[in-house]
């Protein structure tokens, strides 16, 4: 009997002896473990305090050359060149550290329980003699030692992280602005409002002006009428006919045209000009104050805005000779910040474009504020949709069909899409969405005869019902910056965006069909027709797809990249590359160039076509293309 109670002793104390080494050697992998993805967090808050994309002196000396040679296409190049791999730099830092924080926090977590199973553990182990009692205590003290230098180092680890993820709170707004919940909305009678006066055609100019740039935007906003559109006393919201699906594709209404689709019905498209010479030009005017909006156009009248950090402005010109017919300011908008909010050059506070119906006009600015005119210019509502938390700026445009005002609001703070009544300004319906950040517009399908509001964000993409907002499907598929926006064709929605993913999907079964990884846009959106899916990535290599296999048929190489989105119109796809070059292809499953034609100056927005004639928005003059 005391045999067989000590045989079992023996093996209980072997057993747990056995349990005791695997925890120890548990504790001190993971410790390891630890140390090591703190170290690497360290080194990597250590690199990034040291060497800051985002605050390069590199890129600062490059800007500074180039504002003293602005001419200077190479400066151009390199520092679009730069900007791109700071930014690329930057990202990957952002994903070490979100990586390394979770591998650190699993470490940690593994770490305690295996450290209090182990103390438990040898609570229950009988009384040690003095010897043993004496190493024990040695040992326990050095475990505390290296406990304690563990935590300290995983301490800093995650300070580090918490500093290394707001290397961009520069952009942040620096003054207390009211809350995006506010809904205070001015509104105006349509009926006892007075026609204001036309703007004289003195802004029609070909004359190139030579002076510095900022002092020209206030040589000429100084002329600008200061008062706002006279205001009504009393509420009205008068019944009107909207526009059937039929009329308004027969216009270029809204950001890509159509539905913001990139295909326009327009014929007629002139393949051939010379701004040098004129030839084809009908005319080119400079707009007073600057913005990177695309054209949109309803009949005879076409809208673009402008934006600086002191006013915010709506402009409508005559498309027959350029003669600007009115110009409103978007200001005395309730909500709206003192302080305009920081963007990067190339987004500014203007970047997103005007959504028309023929009878509203509608703008939203990266301030915030959205406001909405008839085609006379007399101002009906404005409202400020509380100041977007984006590193870059708001660009996503809006879209319109009958009385909603689609807006697509996803910023830093959290995914939001709404729509507002046109007529008054009042919210029809309003979704937060655990979607992040997101610079692309949103895009309107028709599925079993209902339309749906398709949006892309990192990293879902999603269809809503227009009438409710409910969601009807969503997948998660991409990441990064998503700049790019839907595009519908063949019945399927395509999505892309670089270090992300192409994708096909079915909007009826809410799946993906197909992906690829080939060719991916950074900005440009994809664009689709006759079962050809084209895509322009910013480092100037353009590509077309078969829509239902993704095969690929051809590819082409330009000596730039492209920012503006490729347009489909009259079986040719016009294509503008950040020089300002045209390339104009056929839409074919062979490559068939058809011309490359310089605009003399960079173009980062959109073309618009109506019959006949193409109206392009560069760095410095809106243009007006025709035979």
């Amino acid at each position: 009997m005391s045999n067989t109670t000590n045989t079992t002793n023996t093996n209980s104390s072997q057993s747990r002896q056995g349990l005791e080494r695997s925890i120890v050697n548990i504790i001190i992998i993971t410790a390891i473990f630890s140390v090591v993805i703190s170290l690497l967090m360290l080194f990597n808050y250590i690199q990034l305090a040291q060497n800051d994309p985002i605050e390069s002196k590199t890129l600062s000396t490059l800007v500074e050359l180039l504002s003293d040679d602005p001419n200077n296409d190479t400066l151009k190049t390199e520092i679009r060149a730069f900007d791109l791999m700071a930014r690329k730099a930057y990202f990957t830092n952002q994903w070490q550290t979100k990586t390394g924080a979770w591998l650190l926090l699993i470490g940690a977590v593994v770490l305690v329980i295996s450290l209090r199973y182990y103390h438990t553990l040898i609570a229950k182990i009988e009384k040690p003699d003095a010897e043993n009692k004496s190493q024990q205590t040695s040992r326990i003290l050095s475990s505390k030692w290296l406990l304690g230098s563990g935590v300290l180092v995983i301490g800093l680890a995650i300070i580090a992280s918490f500093l290394s993820t707001d290397q961009l709170n520069k952009y942040e707004i620096e003054t207390t602005l009211i809350d995006a919940s506010n809904d205070e909305i001015e509104i105006v009678d349509l009926t006892q409002i007075e026609e204001p006066e036309k703007v004289k055609e003195e802004n029609t100019t070909k004359i190139e002006i030579s002076t510095p740039e900022v002092a020209e935007e206030k040589k000429v906003a100084s002329t600008l009428e200061e008062k706002p559109a006279p205001i009504a006393k009393e509420l009205s919201k008068p019944k009107v006919q909207f526009p059937t699906l039929a009329e308004i594709k027969q216009q270029y209404n809204s950001f890509r045209g159509y539905l913001g689709n990139g295909v326009t019905a327009a014929k007629n498209i002139p393949n051939s000009w010379d701004v040098t010479a004129g030839t084809n030009i009908l005319w080119k005017i400079k707009v007073p104050v600057k913005g990177f909006s695309s054209p949109v156009v309803w009949n005879n009248k076409l809208f673009v805005t402008g934006a600086n950090l002191q006013e915010r402005w709506v402009y409508c010109y005559n498309t027959n000779n350029g003669e600007l017919i009115w110009q409103q300011q978007a200001n005395s908008i309730p909500g709206s910040p003192t302080t305009a909010p920081k963007t990067t050059d190339d987004t500014g506070l203007a970047a997103p474009s005007v959504v028309t119906d023929g009878i509203h006009v509608s703008a939203i600015f990266g301030t915030g504020d959205i406001i909405t005119f008839d085609m006379n210019g007399n101002r009906l509502w404005a409202k400020n949709l509380g100041v977007p938390d984006n590193h870059y700026g708001h660009s996503s445009s809006l879209l319109s069909w009958k009385e909603k005002l689609i807006i697509q609001y996803d910023t830093n703070k959290g995914g939001r899409l709404l729509t507002l009544n046109i007529q008054s300004g009042e919210v029809i319906w309003d979704i937060k969405r655990s979607s992040h950040i997101s610079w692309a517009s949103p895009l309107l399908i028709e599925v079993d005869n209902k339309m749906q509001v398709v949006t892309s964000t990192e990293p879902t993409v999603a269809g809503y019902d227009l009438e409710t907002g409910k969601e009807l499907w969503q997948i998660d598929c991409m990441m990064g910056e998503v700049g790019p926006s839907p595009a519908y064709g063949n019945g399927l929605v395509f999505v892309a965006n670089e270090y992300a993913t192409l994708a096909a999907i079915d909007p009826v079964k809410g799946e993906i069909v197909w992906e690829d990884n080939y060719y991916l846009p950074e900005v440009a959106s994809p664009v689709v027709s006759d079962g050809l899916l084209f895509i322009a990535t910013t480092y100037g290599v353009f590509a077309c797809f078969d829509v239902h296999t993704h095969n690929m048929y051809w590819e082409a190489e330009f000596d730039e990249g492209f920012y503006s989105t490729p347009i489909i119109a009259d079986g040719k796809l016009f294509a503008i590359d950040m020089n300002g070059v045209v390339h104009i292809m056929k839409v074919d499953r062979e490559l068939k160039q058809i011309a490359n034609i310089p605009m003399g100056e960079a173009v980062m927005t959109t073309p618009a076509f109506v019959d006949g004639k193409i109206f392009i928005r560069g760095n410095e003059h809106l243009y007006c293309i025709g035979k």
